[in-house]
């Protein structure tokens, strides 16, 4: 393997890293112990070489460009998987520490993740956790992440999907519907009702409903409704609630409803499908111990619930 960085343009990363950091070549100067003039110098032999522009510089502070925002965030990953294999090898990370970036869809983060993470951090009091809900799929490389949970099977072929568990999916209605609509007994009499539907961000579209047929397979029932949620999952639960029609959801989300009487589960001789929970995390990006704990910890208690 021919050697590809010298010592000169290894500390051209850093600096450049280091200004975009604090976005200004002064701070890079005083955090790195050089001049103002060495850092920009060295920022602008990179620019040079690299044949792009990284930052826009004002007479009062410096912004990275869009390339020069696509390089940062690489550059930034790099160098910290390097201090991470050195921390490790020296023996410096026997106990796991730093910032885990962790990306949860809203319904799974609050009645699954969420509840669990108190215990985590008395486990590991020294691992940072920086928490997005978002049913939007994020780009690690671009934003920085370092581990999400989706509810579908990843369409990026560089990333590595954990099975956390198989979500059972229930149909409820508020009693107060029922009464004024009528109880469904077979999946063809939804077509006479009101169903609440759920829109895909990714796609626009609503989600199918999964139900199980008399021969025991799923199969996916288009359903019609007035009334359409997208982005947050919670929101059609609430509608249920209040008696504006039918919901398929997951069950962990109103398994406090069911147990109340607040909802009723319909059609329970097609109920038993299911959809999978994942975490993700790339394929080609060395995972730190922080990071590690954190994937074995939820797969083992998830495990266990």
């Amino acid at each position: 393997m021919s050697r590809q960085f010298d010592d000169l343009k290894l500390g051209s990363i850093e600096l450049f890293c280091l200004t975009a950091q604090w976005q200004s070549f002064t701070a890079a100067a005083q955090a790195a112990g050089l001049t103002a003039a060495a850092v920009s110098r060295s920022v602008a032999r990179m620019e040079a070489r690299l044949g792009v522009r990284l930052f826009q510089r004002t007479t009062r502070q410096v912004r990275l460009t869009d390339a020069g925002k696509r390089y940062y965030e690489q550059c930034r990953q790099a160098l910290g998987q390097l201090a991470e294999a050195e921390r490790e090898l020296s023996g410096q990370q026997q106990n796991p520490a730093g910032l885990v970036r962790f990306s949860l869809p809203t319904s799974y983060g609050h009645c699954r993740i969420l509840p669990l993470l108190p215990a985590f951090a008395q486990a590991y009091p020294d691992v940072e956790l920086e928490l997005q809900l978002s049913n939007r799929n994020v780009d690690f490389t671009e934003e920085g992440f370092d581990l999400a949970v989706r509810g579908r099977a990843p369409i990026d072929s560089g990333l590595v999907a954990r099975k956390l568990e198989d979500a059972a999916l229930v149909v409820v209605a508020a009693p107060a519907y029922l009464a004024r609509c009528g109880t469904p007994h077979a999946i063809a009499d939804l077509a006479a009702h009101e169903c609440i539907q759920f829109v895909l961000p990714s796609s626009g579209q609503a989600v199918p409903w999964i139900l199980r047929d008399a021969a025991g397979r799923d199969v996916e029932v288009p359903t019609q409704g007035h009334l359409r949620c997208a982005d947050d999952i919670l929101g059609p639960v609430t509608l249920a609630r209040a008696g504006a029609g039918l919901l398929q959801t997951y069950r962990f989300i109103v398994e406090a409803d069911l147990h109340s009487g607040a909802l009723r589960e319909v059609l329970p001789a097609h109920a038993g499908a299911s959809r999978p929970f994942s975490l993700l995390y790339p394929a080609n990006r060395h995972m730190p111990l922080r990071v590690r704990v954190l994937v074995d910890f939820l797969v083992d208690r998830l495990a266990r619930a």
